[in-house]
């Protein structure tokens, strides 16, 4: 948190001068109490002692002040607020190695299903499209703001032989630049999920170099465990994640990179996702946090005291 007028400040000081005179005449009323000749009497006069009461609604005025000089001092924090408008493409892997069953029920439908809770949390404004790629790559849905038609197509996807990582990439900044803007085009951004290696098509250095000479980032997802395996014709092919490659794409593109063994995790990195393209951070002043809980303070303290001694502070 900073300050854009910290000047105001300079308020706390007759604040702690105020606060330094209520301990003071405490004191001074706490020693007459003693100096009064008969203690029985006294018990009987006032058997029960407010004890912390009686400074609680000093407390809470003394708290509402310094709240509302911080207010005055204009204080900023970095605050999280959807942004306007983006193009998100997400690049998904039907490659017959989906069909591992190490993550449960198995790779391709748990993905489908963390992938269809991302479409529905990202913001209505957003373009949002869809490449499935296994020996090729193809733009099943072009960038659009309806939600219903990615989540269909999420539903029409089937596995196939083959992985072409970087025709996926190549496919997904094709359909962004097809997307018709008049304005100034709108932030970009690639989430590419997939189980394996590149098999076939152009290689992912070509891929990485084009995504960050157009300015579009590739954020990539490692998913599934190096245990996978798929069964073909009776027999257990081993189908290992390669997250170093994965890993080097993103880095090249300059987006991040995740790796996830399971649906939950999956989840949660699509989660992290929308949350940092989905949204940008910006620093706006908060004064109104400080004078709106510097009026509860206010309240509460008016309240006890009225509550406890039947007067107002």
């Amino acid at each position: 948190m900073s300050l854009l007028a910290p000047i105001w400040l300079l308020l706390l000081i007759p604040v702690g001068l105020i606060a330094v005179t209520y301990v003071v005449m405490s004191r001074r009323r706490s020693a007459y109490a003693v100096r009064f000749s008969n203690l029985d009497l006294l018990d009987k006069v006032a058997p029960k002692s407010p004890g912390w009461r009686r400074h609680a609604p000093a407390a809470a005025l003394l708290a509402m002040l310094v709240l509302l000089v911080v207010g005055f001092a204009r204080p900023t924090a970095q605050v999280q607020v959807p942004r306007e408008r983006a193009t998100i493409m997400v690049a998904f892997d039907v490659s017959a190695s989906m069909e591992a069953t190490d993550v449960a029920p198995d790779r391709f439908t748990a993905a489908r299903e963390a992938a269809r809770q991302f479409v529905e949390g990202l913001p209505p404004r957003f373009n949002l499209g869809l490449v499935a790629f296994s020996g090729q790559a193809s733009v099943a849905v072009p960038p659009t703001t309806d939600r219903q038609a990615v989540l269909a197509a999420l539903g029409r996807l089937t596995t196939a032989s083959g992985t072409a990582i970087g025709e996926a990439v190549h496919s997904s900044l094709e359909a962004i630049q097809r997307l018709d803007t008049e304005q100034e085009p709108p932030p970009a951004h690639i989430v590419l999920l997939s189980d394996g290696s590149n098999t076939t098509g152009r290689p992912l250095p070509e891929a990485a170099r084009a995504a960050a000479e157009r300015g579009v980032p590739v954020t990539t997802i490692a998913y599934g465990t190096q245990t996978g395996t798929i069964d073909i014709q009776g027999n257990q092919i081993p189908v290992p994640v390669d997250a170093p490659a994965l890993q080097e794409l993103a880095r090249s593109a300059g987006g991040g990179f995740y790796e996830a063994a399971s649906g939950d995790e999956l989840q949660a990195v699509y989660d992290d996702i929308g949350t940092s393209v989905g949204y940008r951070t910006e620093r706006q002043e908060i004064w109104p946090w400080f004078v709106g809980a510097g009026l509860l303070l206010a309240a509460l303290a008016a309240i006890g005291s009225m509550l406890w001694f039947s007067r107002l502070p």
